[in-house]
């Protein structure tokens, strides 16, 4: 299917791998990946939870394939992808770098250590990881393909005492920057989702302090949109060759204030927690 100035639609038909597709962003990429006609691998840690949602799509008459893989390390990433390729036949054309964790209520200097460890680990090396291995496959195929990498708004927001979380969600942004700088002219685009509040469980299964806990729900509850939504936009930004999806419109406002006026949008951003806080 051919999109805009006849660019191939890459978000259908598409032979799909999406990593963290158990539940939220990802289980909403998978399912509407069906819709939108293609068969999806869908990975996660909970290899219970990946079968809810190929459940899900089998049931609507899809195909699905649920495989349990741990993005932390390189050698399940690898198996993920030999898993993927047998069971579709060939390469996949677009892959889904989705798997996250949230953490956040400590500033720099008090917040522990081994949390930093646990949010790079997923947040940064699970994407680090994906493109290391599946960018030369979709390479050497030689089609049309695509790569998302799920950030987040936090990549640029700045938020204080969400240190690890910004700052694996900026890696993920330069990631991806540099991975469309590099697949330039090879027909694979990149695209890097920077969504702000997503309706998830993201606060719940993450390590977040109980008053940044509680203040995160309330904003999830008043301004977030539906995983759906975000999944929806998403794959159509890809499908016009779209670098960056913002799909709300605070997080396109806050990242042209960043651009242009970073110090005062960062000193802004401080001001602003000590009020909200």
């Amino acid at each position: 299917m051919l999109g805009l100035f006849g660019s191939p639609k890459r978000s259908h038909a598409a032979d799909a791998v999406i990593t963290g597709a158990g539940s939220g962003i990802g289980a909403a990429f998978a399912t509407e990946l069906s819709r939108r006609g293609g068969r999806v691998v869908c990975s996660d840690i909970n290899l219970e939870t990946a079968r809810v949602t190929s459940d899900v799509i089998e049931a609507g008459g899809g195909r699905a394939l649920p495989v349990q893989c741990d993005v932390t390390e390189i050698e399940q990433v690898q198996q993920l992808a030999e898993q993927a390729q047998s069971w579709f036949g060939g390469p996949p054309t677009l892959v889904i770098n989705n798997a996250g964790v949230g953490a956040g209520g400590a500033m720099i200097g008090e917040s522990d250590l081994a949390d930093w460890t646990w949010v790079l680990n997923i947040n940064l090396w699970g994407p680090i990881h994906g493109c290391h291995v599946f960018a030369p496959i979709l390479r050497e195929a030689g089609r049309p393909a695509g790569i998302i990498n799920v950030a987040s708004a936090a990549a640029f927001g700045a938020a204080p005492g969400m240190a690890a979380y910004n700052v694996s969600k900026a890696g993920t942004l330069s990631l991806s920057e540099t991975l469309a700088a590099e697949l330039a002219g090879t027909g694979i685009n990149v695209t890097v989702l920077c969504p702000t509040f997503v309706k998830t469980n993201i606060v719940g299964a993450g390590r977040i302090s109980s008053k940044s806990g509680q203040l995160a729900d309330q904003l999830m509850r008043w301004t977030g949109i539906s995983p759906e939504r975000v999944a929806r936009t998403c794959l159509d930004t890809l499908d016009r060759g779209g670098l960056y999806c913002m799909p709300q419109p605070e997080a396109r406002i806050g990242w042209g204030i960043k651009r242009f006026t970073p110090t005062v949008y960062t000193r802004a951003a401080g001001l602003t927690s000590r009020v909200t806080t």
